[in-house]
């Protein structure tokens, strides 16, 4: 169980093997890597900044991953969540939920990236091929997928 919140970038196989340490009670192992795409609402970007509150960003990271281990029997998580200057086709984000059974560590997952797209304490600023740097505003459509998961 784990947040790490940091500029380096990270190695999925590793990161499950660590998490999960040859342990036998998890039959279900999910993860979601978000990635820079190199076009945002059909222009190219060269790039992406990510900027967050230090100290108050792993709470709240922390807090989330809780809320998700009460709602499902989860024998492991991890969120690493990436800050900084990125560029088209870098990691953003992984998500690692395990579980003896599948619908759990799939729902978990959903729950924990649903949140990060909507409530975490992020703030992304993308630079067009052309233009200025702007930040990027919520989408309907994240926030339409969270509402499912109020209790």
């Amino acid at each position: 169980m784990g947040v790490r919140v940091q500029t380096a970038d990270f190695d999925l196989s590793r990161e499950v093997k660590q998490l999960i340490g040859g342990r036998t009670d998890v039959g279900a192992i999910v993860t979601f890597t978000g990635t820079v795409r190199d076009e945002a609402k059909g222009q190219p970007i060269t790039a992406m900044a990510l900027e967050h509150y230090p100290g108050m960003t792993e709470a709240e990271l922390e807090r989330v991953e809780a809320d998700a281990r009460q709602r499902w029997p989860l024998q492991a998580t991890l969120i690493i969540h990436r800050y900084g200057e990125l560029k088209p086709g870098d990691n953003i984000v992984l998500v690692v939920t395990a579980s003896a059974h599948r619908q759990a560590a799939f729902e978990a997952a959903e729950f924990l990236m649903d949140y990060l797209k909507t409530r975490a304490p992020f703030w992304k600023k993308e630079t067009p091929a052309e233009g200025e740097s702007h930040w990027v505003d919520a989408r309907e459509s994240d926030d339409a997928a969270a509402e499912r998961w109020k209790s």
